[in-house]
């Protein structure tokens, strides 16, 4: 293969070399999601937050006849804390929904960027000419 740039490596001294190099057609491996094991841990958080719901409820429960029966302030404070927090855990299993829906639309989207540019190399004088010739036959 001839060195196109024999002038260039003169004036600098130098000894350039020219490597070709292959172009690759293959893809990309892109690692899946696991859906089984996105299915799996949303089913493993929502089946705790359903049992921590449910005793959360017991708790109140409890902590109603408890308040109930003595009357006491604190017993009241405690159960007001206690129906915060399951109504806390109640939407925090909402979001799960949400945050599911999220990543099988992350890993269902798919981005197609399509950029066309044209680019026309020469004179305004060769440029008038195209377009006139362009014209003439858009008229025909």
């Amino acid at each position: 293969m001839k060195n196109n740039y024999e002038g260039l490596d003169n004036a600098l001294n130098i000894e350039s070399s020219i490597v070709e190099v292959e172009k690759s057609a293959e893809k990309l491996d892109i690692l899946p999601v696991k859906s089984d094991d996105i299915k799996k841990d949303y089913e493993y958080t929502r089946a705790n937050l359903y049992s921590l719901i449910e005793k959360g409820q017991e708790a109140i429960n409890g902590i109603m006849e408890l308040a109930g029966e003595g009357g006491s302030p604190r017993a009241y404070e405690v159960a007001g804390q206690l129906i915060k927090n399951v109504a806390d855990t109640t939407d925090k299993l909402i979001d799960l929904q949400k945050k599911l829906k999220e990543v099988e639309d992350d890993t269902t989207k798919t981005t197609n960027n399509v950029t066309n540019n044209a680019v026309f190399v020469g004179s305004t004088s060769e440029l008038s000419k195209l377009l006139k010739q362009g014209f003439l036959n858009n008229k025909e």
